[in-house]
């Protein structure tokens, strides 16, 4: 865990930027800016009215747009408030350029903790996909009075060997396809994506030689919200094991596996994500 406090700032450092967005036949407006927390700007975006926030959380190198658009422009904005970050290094929350040391996942969780405090949310839920599902789960451990409820999605609490492998084999990224790389060049340019997945790479490679593979094993036991747990039955990334050790060792957890989703079944399936999503978030809590 991180050994500094940081001081939460919530000084407005840009003007909103508006976008409209029709779903439904409704315009929708989100709100995007920048916001100062901990001596760091970071970009956020915010839609609905509901009383019931939710922090969207991406994955590596992940951004609000490439990430969650269809969560963004789909998710009950009337019951719901949604919110999702750049967490910095990524997306719009630059500079600082990204770095990976050993506690960056300790270090985005309390990031995405002070930015929703910042932002006045004394108690929110959390949705994190993959990296952001690791973010979530140690978020929830070290902030259990703030959270709600979590779902995660592709998350993982330790790195098997396999996956060491596969984390290699996605390393050159002109391997990827056209239409995984270009989203990300669009969002950073060729040279820093590049050079930013490399590092995310190494990160995860030394997490798994320093600590025999643990990621976050030890936070799962002091997740006290209610968590659901999706993952899809077809991920390469992040093997089927891993649902299933979350589910063992979260205490309040539900499990539901996607038998023809992927690493990214949260965008490939909108519509029975969200609706799996919306129902566990707006379900009554049982007295």
């Amino acid at each position: 865990m991180l050994s500094r406090v940081f001081k939460t700032c919530n000084r407005v450092t840009s003007l909103a930027i508006q976008q409209s967005s029709t779903i439904g036949g409704k315009a929708r407006q989100v709100e995007e800016r920048k916001i100062q927390v901990d001596d760091i700007n970071i970009n956020f975006a915010r839609v609905g009215t509901g009383d019931h926030p939710v922090l969207l959380l991406p994955g590596a190198l992940g951004t609000i747009w490439t990430d969650f658009k269809p969560q963004i422009e789909n998710l009950d904005t009337e019951k719901l408030t949604i919110v999702a970050w750049d967490p910095p290094g990524y997306g719009k929350s630059r500079p600082p350029d990204r770095t990976f040391p050993d506690d960056f996942f300790e270090r985005d969780a309390m990031w995405a903790h002070n930015l929703m405090k910042a932002l006045g949310y004394s108690k929110f839920s959390l949705v994190g996909w993959s990296d952001g599902g690791i973010t979530a789960l140690v978020l929830a451990a070290t902030y259990p009075e703030s959270v709600r409820k979590m779902i995660v999605c592709a998350a993982n609490a330790y790195i098997h060997p396999d996956e060491t492998k596969a984390y290699e084999n996605i390393r050159d990224i002109n391997k990827w396809s056209e239409r995984m790389r270009t989203p990300m060049i669009q969002a950073y340019g060729e040279d820093y994506f590049r050079q930013t997945w490399t590092n995310w790479i190494d990160g995860m490679l030394k997490l798994y030689d320093k600590q025999n593979g643990d990621v976050c094993k030890q936070a799962l036991s002091r997740i006290k919200c209610p968590t659901f747990i999706i993952h899809g039955a077809k991920d390469a990334l992040v093997l089927p094991e891993h649902p299933t050790y979350l589910k063992q060792n979260i205490t309040d957890s539900r499990l539901h596996i996607f038998e023809k989703g992927a690493h990214n079944l949260h965008l490939r399936y909108p519509e029975e994500f969200n609706k799996l999503v919306t129902d566990f978030l707006l379900e009554k809590s049982k007295v």
